[in-house]
C-alpha cells in the first residue's frame, strides 16, 4: 500500500517539476535582461534535473520496491546561489517588475514542493522512502533559500529607492 502511495506522490512530483520547468522557461523567454534570462534558464535546468531524477526513482521503486540511492545527485544549491546572487544580476531586477513577481511566485511553488515532500516523509513508515522524500524536501529548500535571498534583496532595493526607511 505504501509503495503505491509513494509511486503516486512521485508521479505528482514529476508533474510539479515539469510545470516548474515550463514556468521558469517562460520567464526566461519573457525577460529582456540576458542576466535574468540566465537565472531562470538555470532554474529551469534544475527542475528538469529533478524531473529526470524522479522518473528514475519511480522506475526503481516500481521495479524493486525501493528507491535507488545511487541516483541521488548533490542537492547543494550553493553554486547556483553564488552565480545568481551576483551584484550585476541584482541591478537588473526591478522590485516591481515581472521578474520580481516571478520570483515571488517561484517561492510559493518551491515551498509547496517542500511541504508535499516533508508531509509524505513524515507519514511514511518505510525508512528508505522517508529518506528519499526528506532528501527531496531539502533539495527544494535550497531553491527556496536562493529565491528568498533574491526576494529580500529586491525588497531592500525597493525600500532604499523609495526612501521607505523609517529611521
Amino acid at each position: 500500500m505504501e509503495n503505491q502511495k509513494s509511486l503516486e506522490i512521485i508521479k505528482s512530483a514529476i508533474v510539479m517539476e515539469t510545470r516548474g520547468q515550463a514556468f521558469y522557461m517562460h520567464v526566461a523567454e519573457q525577460t529582456k535582461s540576458e542576466d535574468i534570462k540566465n537565472i531562470f534558464t538555470i532554474m529551469a535546468g534544475e527542475e528538469k534535473l529533478h524531473a529526470e531524477f524522479l522518473t528514475k526513482q519511480y522506475a526503481s521503486l516500481k521495479q524493486s520496491g525501493k528507491p535507488d540511492k545511487q541516483l541521488l545527485p548533490d542537492a547543494s544549491a550553493e553554486k547556483v546561489v553564488k552565480l545568481i546572487l551576483s551584484p550585476e544580476i541584482k541591478k537588473h531586477i526591478s522590485g516591481a517588475g515581472y521578474e520580481a513577481a516571478a520570483i515571488s511566485a517561484s517561492i510559493d511553488m518551491e515551498n509547496k514542493a517542500v511541504e508535499i515532500y516533508t508531509d509524505f516523509a513524515e507519514k511514511s513508515e518505510d525508512a528508505e522512502i522517508k529518506e528519499l522524500f526528506l532528501w527531496l524536501a531539502n533539495w527544494e529548500k535550497g531553491h527556496v533559500k536562493l529565491l528568498s535571498e533574491m526576494d529580500k534583496e529586491l525588497l531592500e532595493k525597493i525600500w532604499y529607492d523609495n526612501n521607505f526607511w523609517p529611521f
